[in-house]
């Protein structure tokens, strides 16, 4: 489609070209001789080229704007797959607002330079050098003037280029924070409510708002000084060539205008080529940030890997874990085993490293050093998707989607029917609330669940999990908006779920204490590993949390 649109690009081209020397033809042997049948016949063969050259426009036209919309349609859904197989290291460093920005307006500018090809490709150099050969071969003596306006049009050209290129650059680095303001401020909306802070936030994107405006000016000002000063060096070269004409008289009145005429083409192609180079800056700052994105490293896929012994059992061996730029490690030498089964309870104060061990056991992250093995393979060999079909993992944010409830249920296993949802909801402590809502699983949820209350979106996001029949069950501190006899019985229906590995993360000891076992974490590192009567007696830390959520009889 793009080579056709380039064939109907070259015969409009053609037309065009042809179009001066039919009108000198009417002029200087129908007008000039006064014969009747010669501006009918001249002038009927213009208007067939004329007829073809608008037929071809319209072929062209019409391919271009398809094929445009064919390349960004493939280029974002290939660059949208980049991103979902890039490592979470690398997609925090570029930033979602920016990666938001390389998937719209960023194609959107690869696809303008696209279509503009299709229309100034071919056409522009073709009618430009056309013109130039139309006019040396009827008037040879007008070259020099060309050569000058032509010289002096691709030198302002290139300066353009130059210039705009670290200017369209600063654009698209102002969007990115541009997408980040309003993305903060959209994601935070009740927050910034209920603290009164909408002026502040308006300050804010107003400001991003501004530096982005300040960009697009300083980089428009390019365009707006360079094509004035083609058409005006263009425009010096029209009159140089009616002042050769009256000095040096040359074939004619139809030749001047046709001189004329061609040098008005050469002028447009010009201008239509410098267009198509600043749109080529703008692309070529775009195509950048595109091919950054694409041609960052994929997350590591084994090219044979490894399979899951279809148990849950699952293992640490020394593993280590830093965030990058970080100084200390998030984890340092953790090592424990579970059987298939088995429950570990995780806890620890803040910071220390429970949610960074719960997003090594789904390989979310890479350990720095060490191993982790599910299944009895080490993770870091198994298919991702192999190993996360059978790891359940339910972070402390609770995510839902914008859909219905029973859609948000069936994302991780589309083929359930009615009676294995509602069998992961009871587990859940969450068919009770569905069903008492107007329209029960059918009910449509905003985004992000904002119609339901946080430990109603806790207990769907744990029946989602639930619904996939996981091997390993990973919950980091999933029950932190649930009240205390609403967790009891969702912790309770946990037990129940025979063969499941489950690592229960929490920050309050009545969550982990009838777990097989026990994990004390502090500063990432393992002070302690027992069933909860153990390791209350032997290790001091985790004897001081149950003292200061318990009470003073810690025995209880």
């Amino acid at each position: 489609m793009f080579a056709a649109s380039l064939l109907f690009l070259a015969l409009e081209a053609a037309a065009d070209l042809f179009q001066p020397g039919f009108m000198a033809l009417i002029v200087d042997k129908g007008v000039s001789s006064a014969s009747p049948a010669a501006i009918l016949r001249y002038g009927g063969v213009m208007l067939g080229v004329a007829a073809a050259g608008a037929l071809a426009a319209v072929m062209r036209n019409w391919l271009s704007c398809r094929t445009s919309q064919l390349v960004a349609a493939e280029l974002r859904a290939g660059l949208y797959a980049a991103v979902q197989r890039l490592p979470l290291e690398a997609a925090g460093r570029l930033g979602t607002p920016s990666l938001i920005t390389r998937v719209t307006s960023d194609v959107s500018q690869v696809q303008n330079f696209i279509q503009g090809c299709m229309r100034v490709l071919v056409k522009a150099p073709m009618t430009c050098v056309g013109a130039v050969a139309m006019i040396a071969f009827q008037a040879p003596e007008r070259l020099p003037v060309l050569g000058c306006v032509v010289l002096a049009a691709l030198a302002l050209t290139a300066l353009n280029m130059k210039l705009g290129y670290a200017r369209f650059g600063a654009v698209q680095e102002k969007m990115d924070a541009l997408n980040g303001a309003s993305r903060g401020f959209l994601a935070s909306v009740r927050t910034v409510r209920a603290f009164g802070a909408e002026e502040r936030e308006a300050s804010r994107f107003a400001a991003a708002a501004g530096e982005l405006r300040s960009a697009s000016v300083r980089a428009m000002r390019l365009t707006a000084a360079f094509m004035p000063l083609i058409n005006l060096t263009a425009n010096f070269g029209i009159l140089a060539l009616l002042y050769q004409a009256r000095v040096q008289p040359g074939s004619g009145v139809g030749g001047l205008m046709a001189s004329l005429s061609y040098m008005t083409q050469i002028l447009f192609s010009l201008t239509m080529f410098s267009g198509l180079f600043d749109r080529a800056v703008r692309a070529n700052v775009s195509a950048s940030r595109i091919a950054e994105v694409i041609d960052s490293p994929r997350e590591n896929r084994p090219a044979r890997p490894l399979h899951l012994d279809g148990t849950g059992a699952v293992e640490f061996d020394h593993v280590s874990f830093a965030w990058p730029g970080a100084k200390a490690e998030a984890l340092s030498d953790v090592s424990f085993s579970l059987s298939a089964g088995e429950t570990l309870g995780v806890i620890g104060p803040t910071g220390a490293g429970k949610s960074t061990l719960a997003l090594l056991i789904p390989r979310i992250y890479e350990p720095t050093s060490g191993t982790v093995c599910v299944g009895g393979a080490d993770a870091s060999l198994l298919d991702p998707a192999e190993l996360r079909q059978a790891v359940a993992l339910v972070p402390q944010k609770s995510l839902l989607f914008t859909g219905t409830i029973m859609e948000n249920l069936r994302w991780g296993r589309e083929d359930a029917n009615l009676d294995e949802v509602r069998e992961a909801a009871r587990a859940a402590c969450a068919l009770d609330f569905i069903e008492a809502l107007p329209d029960g699983f059918g009910t449509r949820l905003g985004q992000g669940g904002v119609n339901l209350s946080g430990g109603q979106r806790q207990r769907l996001c744990l029946a989602r999990a639930l619904l996939r029949r996981p091997r390993v069950l990973v919950l980091d501190d999933c029950t932190s908006a649930l009240d205390a006899e609403t967790e009891s019985r969702v912790l309770a229906a946990l037990r129940q779920q025979t063969g499941v590995t489950v690592i229960l993360i929490s920050a309050r000891v009545c969550a982990v204490r009838k777990a097989d076992r026990v994990l004390c974490l502090e500063n990432g590192r393992v002070l302690g590993l027992a069933p909860h009567e153990l390791l209350k007696r032997d290790c001091a830390e985790y004897r001081a949390i149950c003292r200061s959520q318990i009470g003073g009889d810690i025995d209880g």
